[in-house]
């Protein structure tokens, strides 16, 4: 008898990384990673809280155990979210700044065979030329942009050195093709949440209900966070 053959080809892994303050983690975080969790049939989602951001205000932050925390509490329900500790501050200290081509490229070390994806807000792809190496991170991986409306495409193109840009593909309404990756934008998900106005209702004694997963808001609750 011969050997059955494979009827389609092997699907290749994709995986993307998801980083943050998380300061706290929200529920527009998880709007976020489930539309693009859906759209680009990701195998996984790594949830990275920093440490020490390099581009935030020094304002004082949740300590990283608190935020790494709520972060475990999130992704529980989900067993393609997973909590990750790759830029948690040595032996737990809060000041180790981490830049995100570092963390691609350790990425890019432990999953070899995966297609890597980086998600992040349209305010900071704006600002992606004034990250560290950032040409050799536009290089790295796929971008997944968390768009709000009134955002064009034209904007993140913009954002980016014409010499970046792929010179032959042809032009798609919801992404961006680049010499070595692309970037896309995510619109099928949008959210005015943010962790600024959940920690300004927490210092004003309002209610987060429905602002963060119900273990997040208990948790901020018996620790007493953000007040």
């Amino acid at each position: 008898m011969k050997p059955r053959r494979a009827s389609k080809a092997r699907r290749q892994r994709a995986i993307a990384i998801f980083g943050g303050t998380f300061d706290p983690i929200h529920n527009g975080h998880i709007a976020v990673a489930k539309a693009a969790l859906k759209r680009f049939r990701l195998d996984a989602i790594y949830f990275l809280p920093s440490s020490r951001p390099p581009h935030k205000e020094q304002r004082e932050l949740a300590g990283f155990a608190h935020r790494y925390a709520m972060v475990c509490l999130a992704c529980a329900g989900n067993s393609r979210f997973l909590p990750s500790l790759a830029e948690a501050p040595p032996e737990m200290g809060e000041t180790h700044v981490f830049y995100s081509i570092e963390t691609v490229q350790r990425f890019r070390r432990e999953h070899p065979h995966e297609r890597i994806y980086f998600i992040l807000g349209a305010d900071s792809f704006l600002e992606i030329s004034t990250w560290k190496n950032y040409e050799a991170l536009l290089d790295s991986c796929d971008f997944v942009i968390a768009s709000r409306p009134g955002f064009k495409l034209e904007a993140f193109r913009e954002a980016i050195p014409p010499y970046m840009l792929s010179s032959t593909a042809q032009r798609d309404r919801d992404a961006i093709s680049l010499r070595k990756s692309a970037a896309h934008l995510l619109t099928t998900v949008w959210s005015h949440m943010s962790s600024t106005d959940i920690r300004r209702r927490r210092k004003n004694r309002k209610s987060i209900h429905a602002l963060v997963p119900a273990p997040v808001e208990d948790y901020i609750l018996k620790q007493a966070l953000y007040l």
